[in-house]
């Protein structure tokens, strides 16, 4: 056969339940070539899974200021405390104290001066860090909580939204990489079936890579506990 006759179709979509909200089925275009007696199509399968993060990373920083006359080595006692109470309460909460890692504690001069550029007023801030590093973490969104008390008792504290990452990925790619396969196959029967011939091996495969998408957002993957983990093989099929 001196031509090459090609067609595409868009397959209909199956639906694999897997998990609590993942599902596998089939996308793109599927071409049905003849070329030197040999029939292949080459289809899209895809494999999703819900998963649920397994490791977060918390920051929270704390600053005490003073102006005037204030004495820093003041200032450095009360951050130290303040950082003793934060803690205190991470620990308290359920954090092991290997979870748990205080920073440095960074000093700050500024100076305030009126438009002849006289000295008006200096303050002096101190601002420390402490670090959570954590599998527990569910744990983090309730201990979040609880740092409003010590805001109330005047500490002055950045309660920054926490990192949440899915760690386990090599441990889901191999069943993931089978399903997406499998579902490439089905769709190449699908269509086989309407051209009257019959799937046999494969000719080729190519694996797309791994997405990590935060679940209800349009990108990013630190966002949420819970996670979409997705991935789209391309395999060619010879046709019998």
């Amino acid at each position: 056969m001196n031509s090459i006759a090609r067609c595409s179709m868009v397959l209909p979509a199956s639906v694999l339940a897997v998990g609590i909200a993942a599902a596998g089925y089939f996308i793109g275009h599927t071409l049905y070539k003849a070329k030197v007696g040999i029939n292949v199509a080459e289809v899209k399968g895809l494999a999703e899974r819900r998963v649920e993060a397994d490791r977060a990373y918390w920051k929270i920083q704390y600053t005490v200021s003073g102006s005037g006359g204030a004495q820093v080595s003041k200032l450095y006692e009360k951050s130290e405390a303040d950082q003793a109470q934060i803690v205190q309460l991470l620990i308290d909460s359920g954090f092991d104290k290997s979870e748990v890692s205080p920073g440095v504690i960074d000093y700050h001069k500024r100076e305030l001066r009126d438009n002849d550029q006289k000295l008006v007023e200096e303050k002096y801030l101190l601002v420390g860090s402490i670090e959570v590093e954590t599998d527990k973490v569910r744990l983090v969104a309730d201990v979040r909580a609880k740092l409003n008390k010590l805001i109330a008792q005047g500490l002055d504290i950045q309660n920054n939204p926490p990192a949440y990452h899915f760690t386990q990925l090599n441990a889901i790619k191999p069943e993931m990489v089978k399903e997406a396969t499998t579902n490439a196959r089905i769709a190449a029967t699908e269509f086989a079936a309407d051209a009257g011939v019959k799937v046999g091996g494969i000719q080729n495969a190519q694996q797309g890579g791994f997405n990590i998408r935060d679940v209800g957002e349009e990108y990013g993957d630190t966002r949420t506990l819970e996670k979409d983990v997705r991935v789209v093989t391309t395999i060619t099929f010879y046709l019998d």
